[in-house]
């Protein structure tokens, strides 16, 4: 079992952080409000929480029975799995602590706080009359932010349950749709928009805008399961389920970051001070998780960190009003889904694990496989000429025996496809190219969002003139 104890430089550099951070909420409580700047010390905080308690909790997971075995190496030793849960725990408490910050003063100058609180300064009311600048918080969106907290508690108590009970995909692909239902309900209660845009193509036929109804919730709640479902669906070596997440989020932080710099007011910037108090945190725990969790891997982060994460993604776009431009950037993800379809649906048989394989001789990883005996060949001729025809394509790799039988087929993950393609590679090499093709992918998915789009709609709802 590897040292639990954190090392002078870690422990120094922790206490630093935190003592900074310390500072800037000690400030804060002072007057000067300026939420963003809280979130961000409250994250540095989450960080330096998140890094010592995996450290030191590791043992603990183990005699619990939460541990797994490293199978890509040569030394296939037992490390603390669920991880993830410690972060779900520290940034729950993160943003829970937040609230004060984000919410009091603009609640006590916008209504009656009770007692002393009825009379309410005339600077204060003005200050809302006038409007918000950067640094305020929009105490309007307390009733969404409560229930997105709900929302990612649900999430991560049914996540830990899996990590318990070690639910069947077919039964826990839908847990995230119930964690969406706080969510959900309060987007209906405070928001209740179930428009679209129409294509500029499309608007002599359809008008300006086009009023789904009911379908605009199930389409939020297909984004509510896709999400988590899909950062669990592309798993299987070390760092690939945190790094993954990482882009995805600084990705959508930098979004957030764009409808910052506009001139306020600007209509979406208080939605996307929203969505960066979520993200901010969630950053902070998972650069921690990714620390250990990266190649070699010290813990596993379990089923619980995918769903968390796929839900704080979730909870942001849906709430932040942008679910269309988390799509984009969930485009390896669906890539992966639709690819892995074949296996996942049944056509192909699928194996309990379809991680890569790991090769003792070379130490790199090689597609994993799925054998075929000439008794059991596909069960329609379609199938066969269909796995036929992506080994041809070099989208997968197919084995056949001198009369033409299938032998062996790559299993159906992208991370599978990708060796097909690179030939066999050391894990840390794999999951960097991996991360690194997620984020060319979702800058690509911006570009689309912001520029791309204006070929189809009249303007960008983000403008820096």
């Amino acid at each position: 079992m590897t040292s639990t104890a954190l090392s002078r430089a870690e422990r120094l550099s922790l206490l630093s952080i935190t003592a900074a951070c310390v500072a800037i909420l000690a400030n804060a409580l002072q007057g000067h409000d300026k939420p963003l700047i809280v979130s961000l010390a409250l994250s540095g905080l989450a960080f330096c929480a998140s890094f010592a308690l995996i450290r030191w909790l590791g043992p603990t997971f183990v005699k619990a029975g939460f541990k797994g075995v490293d199978m890509a190496k040569h030394s296939r030793r037992e490390i603390p799995e669920c991880m993830g849960a410690v972060c779900a725990a520290v940034y729950l408490f993160a943003i829970i602590l937040f609230i004060p910050f984000a919410f009091y003063k603009d609640v006590v100058a916008a209504t009656s706080g009770g007692g002393n609180r009825d009379v309410v300064l005339q600077q204060q009311v003005n200050h809302v009359q006038e409007g918000r600048f950067l640094h305020r918080f929009p105490h309007s969106k307390l009733s969404s932010y409560l229930s997105a907290i709900v929302s990612l508690q649900t999430i991560a108590s049914l996540g830990l349950a899996d990590d318990l009970f070690d639910i069947r995909w077919r039964h826990k692909f839908f847990i995230p749709a119930f964690a969406a239902i706080p969510l959900l309900v309060v987007y209906r209660v405070d928001f209740g928009v179930t428009s679209i845009v129409v294509p500029l193509q499309l608007q002599p036929y359809l008008g300006p805008l086009l009023d789904l109804g009911g379908l605009y919730y199930v389409y939020m709640a297909a984004v509510a399961i896709f999400s988590p479902n899909s950062i669990n669906i592309l798993a299987g070596i070390n760092g690939i389920e945190v790094s993954q997440s990482l882009v995805i989020a600084l990705l959508l932080a930098a979004n957030d970051a764009l409808y910052l710099l506009t001139p306020y007011p600007h209509p979406a910037t208080d939605s996307h001070l929203f969505s960066l108090s979520f993200l901010l945190p969630f950053i902070g725990v998972s650069l921690a998780l990714l620390r250990h969790n990266w190649y070699p891997a010290r813990v596993f982060v379990g089923d619980t960190y995918c769903y968390f994460a796929g839900m704080v993604f979730v909870v942001v776009s849906i709430l932040g009003h942008f679910s269309k431009t988390l799509v984009l950037l969930l485009l390896p993800q669906i890539f992966n889904f639709l690819y892995s379809a074949p296996q996942l649906f049944g056509l192909v048989p699928c194996p309990r694990h379809r991680l890569p394989r790991f090769n003792a001789r070379s130490g790199l990883l090689e597609p994993s496989v799925t054998p075929w005996s000439p008794a059991r060949q596909p069960r329609w001729g379609i199938v066969g000429r269909g796995l036929r025809l992506l080994g041809r394509l070099r989208l997968l790799r197919v084995v056949v025996d001198g009369e033409g039988r299938l032998v062996e087929t790559s299993n159906f993950t992208v991370l599978n496809l990708w060796l097909v393609w690179r030939g066999p590679l050391r894990e840390d090499r794999l999951a960097l190219e991996m991360t690194a093709a997620q984020a060319v992918v979702g800058l690509f998915g911006l570009f689309v969002r912001h520029r791309l789009a204006l070929l189809i709609f009249k303007e960008d709802n983000w403008s820096l003139l």
